[in-house]
């Protein structure tokens, strides 16, 4: 079995994407911040979601991503590219790999605003303000210093309370702003005291197990 096959049978997931064919260069620079910002991946064009081979139709599939990567991407994004013959047919290969010194990354939309998107599984998520704000953080290195005062001691207990918790939870419980309610998490998960994972309903926290 080609080397092909066997990435087609790990079907679509984290750090896999399939595409019939490329027909909008803004959408598939969604696919592509969602990698960089993420773990990495790879795009197969000319392959089904069910995972059929469809072939890429001409080379205009690689123009296009190569369109998407320079113009609709910020900053551009580097990739690699291999092609697979099998079966008559010609499959793209496009691989990009996690670059987090210089995420975000961010991708152009219809109405020409910029936006980040993170890869979640199988799915391209938007990337709300608070990643945003983390990965900001991230690259500026600073300390963190944390005075454990009454809203300290509330996140703390409101998460031994609850095995995970989101923004607008520890809000309503503590009576904070928004603002002051993330910015509190973020420090928390800057010091490594609690961990977040990303889904499509958003940002979750929870204590940090090592």
């Amino acid at each position: 079995m080609s080397i092909l096959y066997h990435l087609i049978k790990e079907g679509e997931h984290q750090r896999q994407d399939f595409k019939f064919e490329i027909s909008d260069a803004r959408k598939i620079a969604r696919s592509l911040v969602a990698f960089a910002n993420t773990q990495g991946g790879r795009l197969l064009v000319g392959v089904k979601d069910n995972g059929r081979i469809a072939g890429v139709r001409s080379e205009e599939e690689f123009y296009m991503i190569e369109s998407a990567a320079s113009m609709y991407c910020s900053p551009a994004i580097p990739f690699r590219t291999k092609v697979h013959q099998t079966e008559n047919k010609t499959v793209l290969e496009i691989t990009i790999d996690p670059d987090h010194a210089n995420r975000p990354f961010k991708a152009k939309n219809e109405k020409g605003d910029w936006e980040a998107y993170v890869r979640v599984q199988d799915q391209n998520i938007l990337a709300n303000r608070w990643v945003l704000n983390y990965w900001n953080r991230l690259k500026q290195d600073s300390s963190v210093i944390i005075r454990y005062k009454e809203k300290e001691q509330q996140l703390l207990d409101l998460l031994t309370e609850r095995e995970e918790i989101q923004i607008r939870d520890f809000v309503r419980f503590a009576h904070l702003p928004t603002r002051e309610a993330e910015n509190l998490l973020l420090d928390f998960v800057l010091l490594e005291i609690i961990s977040f994972r990303i889904d499509e309903d958003g940002v979750w926290f929870r204590l940090f197990k090592k």
